[in-house]
């Protein structure tokens, strides 16, 4: 902004008070205060807009870096959920095949037939025998 130190206000008052007079300096002064203050005002409305548009585009951008985190970990849970999926139909898979594999060995095992023998002989006795 403009640098104007005592020495330069004292000087733009005193040119102020020969070319105004003493009878049109107090309305003089009060006119350009007012429009001081308009233009201060303009301006820090002006500043404060463009902060509140800054914060606004930063918010935005949070919630981008956000949504797309948490995009990104959906994805990788999805992923996760169907490898895990994937991998209980394949053990289900085996399951079943060893399930129809043992059920068929015991069809088979059920199915063989004995090996059929001669009459079988029985068992020696334990009587007295008579010896005459």
């Amino acid at each position: 902004m403009i640098e104007i130190s005592f020495g330069k206000l004292l000087l733009l008052a005193l040119v102020a008070l020969i070319v105004l007079g003493p009878e049109r300096l107090p309305h003089a002064a009060r006119t350009a205060g007012a429009l001081l203050r308009r233009v201060r005002n303009g301006w820090d409305s002006v500043r404060s807009e463009v902060e509140r548009e800054i914060q606004a585009e930063e918010i935005r951008r949070t919630l981008r870096e956000t949504a797309e985190q948490a995009r990104s970990a959906h994805d990788g849970v999805r992923d996760d959920l169907r490898a895990t999926g994937e991998e209980m139909r394949r053990t289900g898979h085996q399951v079943r095949d060893t399930f129809t594999e043992t059920q068929a060995a015991r069809v088979t095992a059920d199915e063989t037939p004995t090996p059929v023998t001669a009459e079988p002989v029985p068992p020696p006795r334990n009587e007295p025998h008579d010896r005459t």
